[in-house]
């Protein structure tokens, strides 16, 4: 099958991207001609829907603030064989859209993410953003078991069935790290792309807070942790409140063996206490994790009933 034989959809994301989004949209009609490039408002006080619109997109909106509340809302309004996700601030190298979405098809594969490679001498990223994607990219590969490169990247390609089985749950930027762990844990074939990437035009401003969107991301992984891998997470409670309970409670044995008598009774029942929480741990780990055993079966068992 031809690219021009699938119905592709293409969504913009916009927040105050009046300078760019026409350059984008531009871009990708060049590059995929039979497309559907939808450009989705979020709450832009500047003329970003106007200009998008006169640059030949549809543009549709998303009154809810947040990047991850316009890809929710784009996912279940748009139908189409295969889907690509573009950020509107014109940094990613629109004309490699027709090589993500040949990766897709050709693999068959459900999910290709752009990584990014700077073009800029001088670096298009910030400091803070490339050092926090690299802790971010080397946490995710670890804690889920699937080499990530660029967890971050606003642009990626999808199969239908990965669209209509993801649940979108983000409302920020918190949405590209969604999308990795979903296609992590769901196991869909995937692949990773280089592209070229740049930095924002002169008067354009980013919208991704260093520190604030930082602290966001890690804390929805701590939540994804716990949610998918409930055994580990318990399990490692469990083993650190045992380890603390016997180091404070072999004394206090000991103390006994020798004199028949506890001696430091707070020390005792602070001791037993973190046992049982061990114990309580592990148990909770355990029942935790069968739920979501019987969870990604029920999401495995959806995905198939899509079509390929």
């Amino acid at each position: 099958m031809t690219l021009e034989e699938l119905r592709i959809a293409a969504i913009v994301p916009c927040h105050n991207e009046e300078l760019t989004v026409a350059t984008v949209v531009g871009d990708l009609r060049k590059a995929l001609p039979t497309a559907e490039i939808y450009v989705y408002d979020n709450n832009s006080t500047d003329r970003t829907s106007e200009v998008a619109a006169e640059a030949g997109a549809i543009v549709r909106y998303e009154k809810r603030k947040g990047k991850g509340n316009v890809v929710r809302r784009a996912f279940a309004d748009i139908e189409a064989d295969v889907y690509l996700m573009i950020d509107g601030d014109d940094t990613y190298d629109a004309s490699a859209a027709p090589r993500l979405i040949e990766t897709l098809v050709s693999g068959p594969l459900d999910h290709v993410v752009g990584v990014r490679v700077d073009t800029n001498e001088d670096g298009s990223y910030r400091p803070g953003h490339a050092m926090g994607n690299k802790v971010f990219n080397s946490l995710t590969s670890k804690l889920f078991g699937e080499p990530v490169t660029d967890m971050l990247s606003g642009y990626r390609a999808f199969s239908r069935r990965y669209i209509k089985s993801f649940p979108a749950n983000s409302q920020e930027f918190e949405i590209e790290t969604e999308l990795t762990i979903h296609a992590a844990n769901l196991r869909v074939p995937q692949a990773e792309v280089p592209i070229g990437f740049k930095d924002r035009p002169e008067g354009s401003e980013s919208k991704l807070r260093t520190f604030r969107d930082g602290f966001k991301i890690l804390g929805l992984l701590a939540h994804l942790m716990l949610h998918e891998r409930p055994l580990l997470v318990c399990g490692l409670f469990g083993l650190l409140s045992a380890l603390v309970s016997l180091v404070l409670g072999v004394p206090v044995i000991a103390d006994y063996l020798d004199t028949g008598q506890v001696e430091r009774f707070p020390t005792a029942f602070l001791s037993s206490s973190l046992m049982v929480l061990a114990f309580l741990a592990a148990g909770i780990g355990m029942v935790l994790n069968a739920v979501m055993r019987a969870t990604r079966e029920t999401r495995r068992l959806f995905y198939l009933q899509l079509s390929a």
